[in-house]
């Protein structure tokens, strides 16, 4: 089997997150209790703001409390007191102080991986966030390196291959989001595989995106939560 390298997102790959943000809008979404917008029409207000106050702040939990004061400003007919202010910016905190729950098996799996592999953990988002939970996680040990970038695009995915010298055919981004993980590393021309969060509670990763050539260095993942059915190679 040849070694390649593996550039391994975090975020709803290794670990929950996305779970924690939809508890923490749901709670926002009953506290402002709008009296003319639904509960999804509340949601795509948010939707809206959340990438506006992206382009703004960033990601993270700063931007994402930015997005519900904002919001609950836009909609709530009552100016927003200090104790209101203090009230919605406690839902983002509920998402700060909830521990990292690992995704099934990850760590057997890494470690398969790593044995065979070059690992690199790949994360966008607040640097401080992104290195306070992957501490938290007892990953780190894992990984060769670790690059945390302020938004996962061919730029970033170029500086990441000039900076450790990889080779593009036998480099693969491995992640949860076609967004951020696939789509631009493929424009990147890395290999890239999608792993489905289905439902945010298990990893599904029996879909094979397709590449310019497919057939090419396929990688065939059975899912991280069994680590002797990951296989590497033509």
């Amino acid at each position: 089997m040849l070694s390649q390298t593996l550039l391994i997102d975090a975020d709803d790959t290794l670990w929950e997150n996305n779970i924690y943000f939809e508890r923490a809008i749901a709670s926002f979404i009953s506290f402002l209790n709008h009296h003319q917008f639904s509960p999804e029409q509340v949601r795509e207000v948010l939707n809206d703001v959340e990438r506006e106050c992206v382009v703004k702040h960033g990601y993270g939990l700063h931007s994402f409390a930015h997005a519900l004061v904002d919001t609950f400003e836009r909609l709530s007919v009552a100016p927003v007191t200090p104790e209101l202010h203090a009230q919605i910016h406690s839902f983002a905190h509920t998402v700060a102080e909830h521990p990292v729950e690992l995704l099934p098996e990850i760590p057997e799996t890494l470690q398969y991986l790593a044995d065979r592999h070059h690992l690199i953990l790949t994360t966008k988002g607040a640097v401080a966030e992104q290195t306070g939970k992957i501490e938290r996680s007892g990953l780190k040990r894992f990984f060769a390196a670790i690059e945390i970038v302020a938004e996962k695009d061919v730029a970033a995915y170029s500086s990441i291959i000039e900076k450790y010298e990889l080779a593009r055919d036998s480099t693969w981004m491995i992640g949860n989001s076609p967004r951020s993980d696939i789509n631009p590393a493929l424009a990147a021309g890395l290999h890239a595989r999608w792993m489905e969060a289905a439902l945010d509670l298990m990893l599904q990763v029996d879909k094979q995106l397709g590449h310019r050539n497919q057939y090419r260095n396929t990688l065939s993942v059975n899912g991280f939560e069994n680590g002797a059915g990951v296989k590497l190679g033509h």
